[in-house]
């Protein structure tokens, strides 16, 4: 199948894009994960997929979550750094008994682990302790005019993002430093209540009246300056309490109704022009509350297990498409620690280079986050993610600044005339 026509109406599907999503930002709500603006956004684009892209189904599907427990473990975490920084200090000021800094380091690394799992790689470990909400997806798919003898999705995520209050003020330069200095002093109490247990002998001596040495009294002198230094990043600690406003959600133009309406306009523009696929079946799957920790998507695998193992199926997975210099290919998902299929990717290079458009290998790096591609690669599809921001993040990334009047149509047709190209690529048997 030749697919140049519809390639050539990229300019057209980018305008469509930035029509679609400013109605739905405009009309529908806010759209944070399990809220009633991301159901209503479902159901819109459920009905959009159904009557003007002649999808056969558009199914609005329901799913538990607890949302509050994505960025909830923060007030564990730092709780839990701040008990210790405390506990420690007292003792070596020989206020507290001296075996006290092993529960600061227990504290700590218990604190750390709770937000790798949670933050770093998306395991519900601190779900349960949040209130439950019901989230939506959705599962559109176009049949073929004969048999099916392969699959592609599309899909993006319809939920929005509660803004990040340190990366609308500093940019992301400054919510990443401070993410970081945190880290640091945390792992700085962990060295310092360490050095505490290992001179716990002379804090007990001095705390019984004993007269230590010259040298015995220096380190206890340094090891006190230590722990009351450790003091400075406090600040810190608490700022993190405030790393997201929940009483602000983002319009979430770019971050993601962008992604969800890359599927939506390909599948538009084909039944616009009347071109109908002889054996490969459209789909485009909506996942809701990504921002969640991919919630969305996470269900959606465990509802349709093995449902697409029947033919090959590639699944494209969209998250903010806005500049062109950055389109980009995720090699490596979620923190960098979920392996894409290199298949799914490599076609999408392919298919940028046939058309010349500018478009790199990478990843989503460390405190970069996840596209919803990587929970469909963790459950066994074969996936990769698009993304096109800056991972360095803009300030407009979980900011009131991601609002429909802040879209870039070059980077929505680049992206939408690659897409295109991959499908034509991938009916022709490309990498099958």
């Amino acid at each position: 199948m030749d697919l140049k026509k519809i390639i050539d109406k990229k300019n057209w599907a980018a305008k469509y894009m930035v029509d679609e999503i400013t109605y739905i930002c405009k009309n529908l709500g806010k759209r944070d994960p399990g809220s009633e603006g991301e159901k209503k956004a479902c159901e819109y684009m459920a009905k959009v997929l159904k009557e003007d892209c002649g999808c056969d189904r558009a199914d609005v599907e329901s799913f538990k979550e607890n949302p509050g427990s994505f960025y909830g473990w923060i007030y564990f975490t730092i709780t839990f750094v701040i008990i210790a920084a405390a506990l420690t200090i007292l003792t070596v000021l020989g206020k507290a008994p001296v075996w006290l800094p092993f529960i600061s380091v227990l504290l700590i690394v218990a604190g750390l682990c709770l937000a790798f799992l949670q933050f770093g790689l998306y395991f519900k470990t601190v779900d349960k302790c949040f209130p439950e909400k019901t989230g939506h997806n959705v599962t559109a798919i176009k049949k073929c005019k004969g048999e099916t003898k392969r699959r592609i999705i599309f899909n993006g995520h319809p939920d929005a993002a509660w803004e990040w209050p340190v990366n609308y003020a500093l940019g992301g330069v400054g919510f990443e430093s401070h993410a970081i200095l945190c880290a640091v002093g945390a792992v700085y109490y962990i060295v310092v209540s360490i050095i505490a247990l290992a001179n716990a002998a002379n804090i007990a001596a001095v705390a019984e009246g004993h007269i230590l040495t010259e040298a015995a009294q220096a380190g206890l002198g340094g090891l006190k300056t230590a722990a009351l230094v450790g003091l400075v990043f406090l600040p810190f600690w608490i700022g993190l309490y405030f790393m997201w406003n929940k009483k602000r959600v983002v319009d979430g133009a770019n971050d993601n109704l962008s992604g969800c309406y890359m599927g939506i306009a390909i599948l538009k523009a084909l039944k616009d022009e009347g071109i109908e696929l002889e054996n490969t079946e459209l789909g485009v799957v909506l996942t809701g509350s990504e921002e969640a920790g991919l919630r969305g998507a996470k269900a959606w695998c465990e509802a349709h297990a093995g449902e697409f193992d029947d033919v090959p199926t590639f699944i494209y997975s969209y998250d903010t498409i806005h500049d062109p210099k950055y389109l980009l290919v995720n090699y490596r998902d979620l923190n960098a620690t979920v392996k894409a299929d290199k298949d799914v990717s490599d076609l999408y290079m392919e298919a940028a280079k046939e058309l010349g458009i500018k478009c790199e290998k990478g990843m989503v790096p460390p405190l970069g986050g996840a596209t919803d591609s990587a929970a469909f690669a963790q459950a066994g599809f074969r996936a990769t993610g698009i993304t096109g921001l800056n991972h360095k993040l803009e300030n407009y990334y979980h900011t009131r600044r991601d609002t429909y009047d802040n879209m870039n149509e070059k980077g929505l047709a680049d992206c939408f005339a690659a897409s295109v190209k991959v499908l034509e690529m991938f009916d022709n048997g490309a990498k099958q």
